[in-house]
């Protein structure tokens, strides 16, 4: 007999449709449903293949003929609004791109090029696991100058570590993590109750800002490029908590 939950909840909860509360309901089913878990398991990793396929198809010129035609067809009858047949391909054009943009990119972090093979998805779960008991830290220190010499040896890079307790983000410790395949660092903080967590790993891409912030399943996350590093802090906090962090580090 089919589960309940595979019909109803499992692709709101896949596609971030549910709030915070249903989609805690659902990750406790997970624990105790197989079925659901590897459904769930099926159908994220579905996605990830279409993600790295890098499937891209031009319109054959046969559709643009087809368009072209039936554009004319429905304008040839005389009208005092006639609006150039160009005019019509464009807006159509533009509602195809954007669709196929839109579908192609929504896995991936928001506003984050492309380039970056770290889903949402990816960075939620490693979020979450690090909140289990005796997950958050690999390091427990709130003196950056324990932290950061932690990490010599264990990655191929140091990440940047700083506390800013005085700013209302004290820095709790550090863990190693694992993000598409690739050893990252955690750099944990607290803001009043909440942990932030902010991955850290080495990028050969330009700069860039501080993405706006994306949001999913009651969690928020925030994005960007800055010496030769790329980070990505996530949490439950506000947005603009997030952000304020995010500056501090960026800075």
């Amino acid at each position: 007999m089919s589960c309940d939950y595979t019909r109803t909840v499992l692709h709101g909860y896949l596609d971030g449709e549910l709030d915070a509360t249903r989609a805690g309901e659902f990750e406790r089913h997970l624990e105790t449903c197989r079925e659901c878990a590897n459904t769930l398991g099926a159908e994220e990793a579905l996605r990830s293949s279409l993600q790295s396929s890098g499937l891209y198809e031009h319109a054959p010129v046969s559709l643009r003929k087809k368009i072209r035609a039936d554009l004319d067809a429905a304008t040839a009858p005389a009208v005092t609004s006639w609006v150039p047949v160009w005019r019509w391909l464009a807006v159509t054009a533009a509602i195809l791109l954007v669709a196929s943009v839109s579908w192609y990119a929504w896995p991936r972090l928001q506003n984050s090029a492309a380039s970056s093979p770290v889903t949402a998805t990816e960075i939620i779960d490693a979020h979450v696991r690090s909140l289990q008991p005796g997950h958050l830290t690999d390091v427990a220190s709130t003196d950056q100058h324990t932290v950061k010499p932690w990490f010599d040896g264990k990655l191929a890079f140091v990440p940047p570590v700083k506390d800013f307790a005085d700013e209302g983000f004290p820095l709790v410790g550090g863990r190693l993590d694992v993000l598409s395949g690739q050893n990252v660092a955690a750099l944990v903080y607290a803001r009043r109750k909440h942990v932030i967590n902010v991955f850290v790993w080495p990028t050969k891409e330009p700069d860039t800002p501080i993405h706006p912030p994306g949001s999913r399943q009651g969690y928020q996350w925030l994005h960007w490029r800055h010496q030769g590093m790329e980070f990505c802090a996530v949490s439950d906090v506000s947005a603009s908590d997030l952000h304020e962090l995010a500056q501090l580090i960026y800075e």
